[in-house]
């Protein structure tokens, strides 16, 4: 199917609303399953450990969720991904946990999970493997590994795109969709499509996220790339489905603490899941203190839903910035070169009426400025970091 068919079947099923004065396209979905009014905000497996995983350290992760507070913080998602099954499905044709890493089984574990208040999410695929080719995908089997799922008590499932026999994505993904839908769990679905076919234009009628982009690595370049990949889909993200540029690798080690902090602030403003990804039973204070600021997850939480978009770029130097509730702003003053530079942000680029005076709270510094600016906001930002504030008007 075109890429232009899609938009015309998108824009079919739509209907229009008003969310403080401005218009928000919602569209009909085939998951109304009353999930995502906000990104989900959880732990994956996968970036840290890959195929090395056991009930072990399931139970380990969701032991530190709670010990360190992060479950409180909204982070209540402990996602198994690939590699957490036998290579072959059972006489029935059930999928079968690995007799060697998961001994007590998915139900057990998903048991151990929801008594510490958190939920459990799984993985699986659109094909007939998984993308370690280790286990079987659920291409030919929806309906049965949707209703082994919800017995289990699966919260949330992580569906990829390997393997497929090359049949479109836009036929594959619907069929787990209404799986999901009659296994009498509300499940969370994302889909996890890399952007193949631009999933951001159907996804939202398919599932509660979709990815944008290719994997995320634990670099600058890349983490980038990837955010520049999911912006330019930021108008179709809204309350009940999110754009996904991919997991977060804050704390993983390949880059420096200021470079997570640009990582993480860019992934809340732009109403990304927060999905951890490293080992969060062993996190540096480091790590601790970019992952646990209630300021910057209330930015990806907010009710209004709207994702943030870049406003401009001057060589190295970019503004982001999107309007939150309350009639605020949230702008990112972002320095990709390699010394010290000064970046104003414009009223007129970030949609603030041009005289208005403004009162600015720094979001990593955890404090309202004693400015009060008109017209412009300008801040020295160090190389390979970031300003994030929320700009409220006071006259």
């Amino acid at each position: 199917m075109e890429v232009w068919l899609l938009v015309l079947l998108i824009l079919s099923s739509s209907s229009i609303i008003t969310v403080n004065g401005s218009s928000r396209t919602l569209r009909r979905s085939l998951l109304a399953n009353g999930l995502a009014v906000t990104p989900q905000m959880g732990w994956n497996s996968w970036n840290h450990f890959g195929c090395q995983i056991d009930e072990k350290i399931i139970k380990g992760t969701a032991d530190a969720l709670v010990a360190t507070g992060l479950h409180k913080l909204g982070y209540t998602y402990v996602n198994i991904d690939d590699c957490w099954a036998e290579i072959v499905r059972d006489r029935k044709g059930n999928l079968v946990p690995k007799k060697s890493t998961f001994p007590s089984g998915i139900k057990a574990l998903a048991d151990y999970v929801h008594s510490k208040g958190l939920k459990l999410g799984i993985y699986s695929d659109a094909g007939y493997f998984t993308c370690s080719k280790l286990m079987p995908g659920s291409l030919g089997h929806e309906e049965q590994d949707a209703k082994t799922f919800a017995s289990w008590g699966i919260d949330y499932l992580k569906y990829d795109n390997c393997y497929n026999g090359g049949t479109k994505p836009t036929v594959r993904y619907p069929v787990m969709t209404r799986a999901l839908m009659k296994a009498g769990r509300p499940i969370f679905f994302s889909l996890c499509e890399w952007g193949d076919m631009h999933p951001a234009l159907w996804g939202a009628r398919v599932g509660n996220s979709w990815r944008t982009t290719g994997d995320i690595s634990d670099n600058w370049t890349s983490m980038l790339s990837i955010a520049d990949m999911n912006e330019v889909y930021a108008e179709l993200a809204r309350p009940g489905g999110w754009n996904d540029p991919d997991m977060l690798e804050v704390g993983n080690g390949g880059m420096t603490k200021d470079e997570y902090i640009v990582h993480f602030s860019i992934w809340a403003m732009s109403k990304a899941p927060l999905i951890l990804g490293c080992d969060l039973r062993n996190m540096t204070k480091d790590t601790v203190e970019i992952i646990t600021n209630k300021e910057v997850i209330a930015i990806n939480q907010d009710r209004l839903g709207v994702q943030a978009k870049k406003v401009r770029m001057e060589g190295d130097l970019e503004i982001w910035a999107g309007p939150v509730t309350g009639y605020r702003v949230v702008v990112l003053l972002l320095n990709k070169g390699s010394k010290r530079d000064s970046i104003t942000a414009e009223w007129d680029d970030i949609g603030i009426p041009r005289n208005s005076v403004v009162q600015a709270r720094d979001l990593w510094e955890h404090k309202t400025l004693r400015t009060k600016f008109v017209g412009n906001l300008t801040a020295t930002v160090k190389s390979h970091a970031c300003k994030m504030y929320i700009l409220k008007p006071i006259s």
